[in-house]
């Protein structure tokens, strides 16, 4: 028996690198945005310093592990059977969760998953040990679990969103009337003192998160630390301020850049120290458990866990080991640099492509401050008023620097997230209230822009409803965790080791099967990038780029819809699902280029070339050819989902011959835009007019059917609105060679006469 508890306990142990991976891909937002939305150094100093800080905060972990152990349940109510299978609902449940979340960018709160996690599966072994031992009544169950603890979180959750959303926005308000954001002439005078301050905080947050914890810290050092917690700070203060003002004058250093990477150590240290308790403080108590069991000589299900009450001293090695885990994930893991992107693309200072659809509740949201922003200009002063704008003037953006090159904000937000942040998290730890890192630091991000007019009047609705996407998934986070684990720890009770080993299977075959999701979509999401012109590149390069778009258009226009009727005329709903695939692709890439297309009309003026209503018909058009397909292929696939009759023999006969010519549409379509061959335009034309003849025909031919009784009303239905938009994507399409015909043509003779 003990070897097959030995084999749980190695489980465990591989679980949780499992949870390690997708853990830090998880919390790297916590620490990696704001040097990163700032571009403060190069991404492999970013990386170097915040592995750096993962590594040493791996070692002050040890005195956090008790949450894990004791913090939600009352480990010396259960036996070792019992407590083996909630560690194991719990590492399961975490690994799916997160890695879930990572898969689509969202960044959520491993502290809050690992607590209800543990909470749903001690629930859980709780209710089926007081069904057996014959006691139904539901305030038994107090004496099992803390509930305490999980309100104690939930309190911290509404808490951290709101202090932290609000502080971050007066911090930074405060921070840019004071420097604005031409601040490098007031830096020169007030710099160090500003680096000084902010260090300071910084370091007093290190001690507070770091030292108290720290597996090697003896206890008279970490008493000598609280004593003299004042005289620590003050000459921090003096030391950086110092030290920092002789840096700027002998050689020219950047402060601010210090600041955004000494707070980015900080938090990355602070992550590991507070965090890695999620990752690897149920193996470590499950571990210490069969260690007590094995030595006490009693049954499994009779060796009761009053050892984990007590306090464990974790090795430093394993929490090196660990911690040498997540700096490799830090580094390797695409799935964190989607989940930073997210917040970076929340927070930052330019317009562009938004990631999130406006909802009700943030466009009321912006109507609210907009009166609030009329109302104070009514009362303040105008003096006052324009000298406070004048403050939030933007710096205009160099042209010269690629877009994915320049920062999404300055550095000094970038330092006002990582100050405010490290001060709060510092006193709520000071507090002893359970906050997350995850919710700190984000809410802050979003107040520092609020603050920063990040969100102006373009992109202020699509920004709330992302942030209010982030926190809601957030709070499912919770919700999530509690029911997943309770229903694993369920399975695990009735199907003993089979279902333990089955739901170990389950987890990988997740975490393969996300994987595979995360590359197709990042795959998709590289190849819009590709096909969006980048706005510092040159006319030519527009040109052709332009028809490389279009031709792109046709193609995957071509390749969908006939994808589309193959797959519902031979019943292969793969193909359909293809199809829709193909189609929304294609929508996307299209809103894509419209996103972009003031920037490139900008850059079409700076090059002396007037032909930018050429460029916008181009994009106009092949955004209505997007939507004529999508209204083509989705109404197809919900008719063949929801298993309606499909289109009887003559039906597909009289399409597949219509196709046929469609098909060689096409293809003229495109050899006129690859080879620049537009005097066949009017031939082209002539085909369209011959298609509308054969779709005209295709319409009189199922009225003869519906008189007949021949066809449902359903088939009708989709029959004339798949011949509609066929019609419709035709003219978009003739229109898209038009417009890419004058654009080609246009541009060319300007750019020569300009010569």
């Amino acid at each position: 028996m003990n070897e097959i508890y030995l084999i749980l306990v190695v489980v465990l142990f591989a679980l949780a690198i499992s949870d390690l991976i997708v853990g830090v891909s998880n919390d790297a937002v916590n620490f990696l945005n704001s040097a990163l939305g700032s571009k403060a150094a190069p991404k492999w100093i970013i990386f170097g310093v915040a592995s750096l800080g993962v590594v040493v905060g791996a070692t002050f972990s040890s005195g956090m592990m008790e949450v894990a152990r004791k913090g939600i349940f009352n480990p010396d109510m259960f036996v070792f059977s019992e407590i083996i299978i909630i560690f194991l609902a719990v590492m399961i449940t975490d690994v799916i969760l997160l890695d879930m979340f990572n898969t689509f960018g969202m960044p959520t709160s491993t502290t809050v998953s690992i607590v209800f996690e543990l909470l749903g599966s001690a629930v859980a072994v709780s209710v089926v040990k007081i069904k057996r031992l014959g006691d139904e009544s539901a305030s038994v169950l107090g004496d099992y679990i803390n509930s305490d603890k999980a309100l104690l979180i939930i309190t911290g959750i509404l808490l951290s969103v709101v202090i932290a959303f609000t502080i971050g926005a007066i911090v930074q308000w405060i921070t840019r009337v004071l420097f604005s954001f031409k601040y490098d002439k007031r830096f020169k005078y007030f710099g160090a003192i500003y680096g000084g301050i902010a260090i300071a905080a910084i370091t007093y947050f290190m001690i507070i998160k770091g030292a108290k914890g720290a597996s090697f810290m003896s206890e008279a050092t970490v008493d000598y630390i609280k004593t003299n917690m004042i005289t620590i700070m003050v000459a921090s203060f003096v030391v950086w301020t110092t030290l920092l003002q002789l840096l700027r004058w002998l050689f020219k250093i950047d402060i601010l850049k210090v600041i955004v990477l000494v707070g980015t150590f900080a938090l990355a240290m602070a992550f590991a120290g507070n965090d890695l308790v999620n990752f690897i403080g149920v193996p470590l108590a499950g571990f210490e458990s069969f260690k007590a069991w094995a030595s006490s000589g009693a049954p499994a299900d009779g060796f009761t866990m009053e050892i984990l009450s007590g306090k464990v001293k974790t090795p430093t090695f394993m929490l090196l080991i660990a911690g040498l885990v997540m700096v490799v994930t830090l580094i390797s893991s695409r799935k964190a640099q989607s989940v930073v992107k997210t917040s970076i693309d929340l927070s930052r200072q330019s317009e562009g492509s938004e990631r999130f659809g406006s909802s009700a509740l943030s466009r009321m949201l912006v109507r609210s401050s907009v009166r609030i922003t009329e109302l104070n200009h009514k009362f303040l002063p105008n003096r006052v008023t324009k000298a406070i704008e004048n403050q939030f003037d933007p710096v205009s953006v160099n042209d010269n620097i690629a877009v994915a090159d320049r920062p999404a904000f300055d550095k000094l937000r970038a330092a006002s997230n990582l100050i405010v942040a490290s001060i709060l998290i510092s006193i709520g730890t000071s507090l002893k209230l359970p906050l997350s890192t995850t919710y700190v630091t984000f809410m802050v991000a979003m107040g520092t822009s609020l603050a920063d007019k990040a969100w102006g009047r373009e992109s202020a609705v699509y920004r709330i409803s992302g942030v209010f996407a982030v926190i809601g998934g957030w709070f499912l986070t919770a919700l999530i965790a509690f029911s997943v684990s309770f229903i694993v720890a369920q399975l695990l009770i009735w199907g003993g080791f089979y279902a333990i080993f089955a739901m170990v299977a389950v987890a990988l075959f997740v975490i393969i099967r996300t994987q595979v999701v995360f590359k197709k979509r990042s795959a998709r999401d590289k190849e819009i990038d590709e096909d969006t012109i980048d706005q510092n590149i040159n006319t030519a390069i527009v040109l052709e780029k332009c028809n490389k778009n279009t031709v792109k258009a046709i193609i995957a226009t071509s390749k969908a819809y006939f994808l589309c009727f193959e797959g519902f005329f031979d019943n292969d709903r793969q193909q359909l699902k293809n199809a829709l695939s193909e189609a929304e692709d294609f929508n996307q890439k299209a809103k894509k280029l419209k996103d972009t297309v003031y920037k490139n009309i900008t850059k079409l003026q700076k090059d002396s070339v007037d032909t930018g209503h050429f460029y916008v018909q181009v994009v106009d058009y092949l955004r209505e050819m997007a939507h004529s397909l999508y209204f083509i292929v989705s109404p197809v696939y919900t008719h063949f989902e929801n298993k309606h009759k499909p289109f009887n023999e003559d039906q597909v006969k009289d399409f597949n011959e219509f196709a046929t010519d469609l098909g060689e549409f096409f293809n003229h379509a495109l050899h006129i835009l690859k080879d620049e061959k537009f005097d066949q335009l009017d031939e082209l034309i002539k085909k369209r007019g011959d298609l509308f003849v054969k779709l005209k025909k295709l319409e009189k031919s199922q009225i003869k059917r519906i008189k007949a009784k021949d066809v449902s009303t359903r088939n009708s239905m989709l029959y004339f609105k798949v011949i509609t938009e066929t019609k419709n994507l035709l003219l978009h399409l003739i229109n898209v060679v038009k417009a890419q015909r004058d654009f080609i043509i246009e541009t060319t003779e300007q750019t020569e006469s300009e010569e």
